[in-house]
């Protein structure tokens, strides 16, 4: 027997999967990681944490599996595209006001570098077309900028900078290497040339890493599932309770990793896979819609093109929603029956979610019509801007048809229009996709809210496609764990692991035209709210973004 380790580390906790050659998840643990919240959306972590929670979730892991270390063949890691800043030996670099040097990761969601994105988008550098034409704050150069601005010790003592997925494959391997994903997809890298851009680099103003030859980001760019190093070094080897020179796969972020885990899947009929006729979906905190292509599309506020950003020969589109999961905890925590449903979850053993979800699923005929629950209450969930398609970091969420009812009742209506207006906000991705001939038929659903044939019903009648479950209920931390299949040369490449190593299950169809109607309805309201969104901001801040 083999076995392969995927972990996969998340905005709250880190995670890890055992898998056989099949695809069949052998064991999984999870363990939660700290974060520290400041004001102005400052969300900071520690690489020592993650990593010892990495190490905590594959022993506990290889416990629930009973499975002994040397038949672990291969280990892969994926995690959020969050900024890793060392210095040269390796060491933990502040990158907090604090001034605590255990705190040196930017995570993904930290928006401190506003005006940084916005000054580079100001450049309408060439790099930027791949980008959608605007860069998030969410990505890395905006953040480097920031602390070159902001921290200029740490970002002068730096010896490496990694996003964290690279991060851990360095700490797992010694190899400096970095995943073409990652600096495809985050750091601007041009992986369609092989290059990055000097002039790029020289206009947003790091010219640093032109002088240094890119030393401190990134020489040694390889495809997702390379081995590092000489595998599992001595010392990661012991913390993980692996064995020495286990083979390690090069990285993917998360959500592309859930993306190689669920497009893939052998179909029920065993037709020829085809994974451009198939969107991802990947909703944890944040959600991705990602597409694949065979040539290079141009989708204006959405990331990419991507060479091999995320399946081997293939381009890559990017949509995003920054809230998703997010929006929908702030949704129901801040409801006045809160308390009093989450009791009465805890008492049938179940989450909050769930208790929802049976409620609602008991007083309607089918999932589709629970839709019908939010007809008078509608929501904009953009408690963290909009990442696409209209790449608006300043965007807010807004919510229509409150009242004062406050029983648990009232806490259902408003968990079902917060999951209609993560629906519109997938919708519009869709059709940005479509308008510059990126069209699919499936969307393949992965993460938590994918176990929910409420949600599934909710995008399937939305969009139109036929919403499809992965045969994994882990899909990331599979696709994880085919960075290390690959790496041990169990397969020859990601496209046939990914064949061999998943599935698709149950299909969620549109269900009727009279709820199709009502949810195009819904969503012109949707549009309604991001306008006077937007037209809000202007009045109050004006075009200049300050305050009047």
């Amino acid at each position: 027997m083999q076995a392969f380790i995927g972990v996969d580390v998340g905005t709250t906790s880190t995670r890890a999967g055992i898998f056989d050659h099949n695809g069949r998840l052998l064991g999984a643990a999870r363990h939660p990681i700290q974060s520290w919240h400041e004001a102005g959306d400052v969300v900071e972590q520690s690489s020592d944490d993650i990593w010892r929670a990495c190490c905590a979730s594959v022993k506990a892991a290889l416990t629930e599996a009973a499975i002994a270390p040397e038949l672990i063949k291969g280990i892969g890691f994926d995690a959020t595209c969050s900024l890793v800043v060392l210095d040269r030996q390796g060491a933990p670099l502040t990158v907090s006001g604090s001034g605590d040097a255990s705190r040196n990761v930017v995570v993904w969601m930290d928006h401190r570098a506003l005006t940084e994105a916005r000054d580079i988008n100001a450049t309408a550098d060439e790099v930027l077309r791949y980008v959608g034409g605007s860069i998030s704050p969410e990505m890395e150069m905006p953040k480097l900028l920031w602390l070159k601005r902001h921290l200029r010790t740490s970002f002068d003592r730096a010896g490496h900078f990694f996003d964290l997925a690279d991060f851990l494959t360095w700490r797992a391997s010694g190899s400096l290497a970095r995943s073409m994903c990652t600096v495809t997809c985050k750091w601007n890298y041009l992986a369609h040339e092989t290059r990055w851009s000097a002039a790029y680099f020289r206009r947003i103003g790091l010219e640093d890493f032109v002088a240094e030859d890119y030393a401190r980001i990134g020489t040694e760019i390889v495809a997702p599932g390379t081995p590092l190093g000489r595998g599992l070094s001595r010392a990661a080897a012991d913390e993980l309770g692996l064995a020495a020179g286990t083979p390690v796969g090069a990285a993917l972020i998360d959500a592309h990793a859930g993306g190689i885990g669920a497009i893939g899947g052998r179909a029920a009929d065993g037709g020829e896979v085809d994974v451009c006729d198939r969107l991802a979906y990947i909703m944890g905190t944040s959600a991705c819609i990602m597409a694949t292509t065979r040539a290079p599309s141009f989708v204006p506020g959405v990331w990419g093109p991507y060479y091999q950003g995320m399946v081997p020969g293939f381009w890559l589109n990017e949509g995003g929603q920054s809230a998703a999961g997010a929006a929908i905890d702030h949704l129901l925590r801040s409801h006045p029956a809160s308390a009093e449903a989450s009791a009465a979850a805890r008492t049938e053993g179940l989450d909050l979610i769930s208790l929802l979800e049976k409620r609602i699923m008991a007083r309607v005929p089918n999932a589709g019509s629970a839709a019908l629950l939010a007809c008078d209450i509608h929501i904009l969930p953009e408690f963290l801007g909009n990442r696409s398609p209209y790449a608006d970091p300043d965007s807010r969420a807004v919510i229509a048809g409150l009242d004062l009812d406050a029983d648990i009742s009232a806490m259902e209506r408003l968990f079902v229009a917060g999951l209609c207006g993560l629906a519109y906000g997938l919708a519009d991705v869709i059709d940005a996709f479509a308008a510059n001939g990126v069209a699919s038929r499936t969307l393949v659903m992965a993460g938590g809210a994918s176990r929910s044939p409420l949600v599934r019903q909710i995008m399937a009648d939305t969009t139109g496609l036929t919403v499809a479950l992965p045969g994994t209920q882990e899909p990331v931390l599979l696709g994880a764990a085919m960075l290390g299949a690959v790496a041990s040369g169990a397969f020859r490449s990601i496209g046939d692991t990914m064949a061999s190593m998943s599935t698709l299950g149950r299909l969620s169809d549109p269900t009727d035209p009279g709820v199709a109607a009502f949810h195009r309805r819904k969503r012109c309201i949707h549009g309604m709210l991001r306008a006077l969104d937007r037209d809000s901001r202007s009045v109050m801040h004006g075009a200049d973004g300050e305050a009047r």
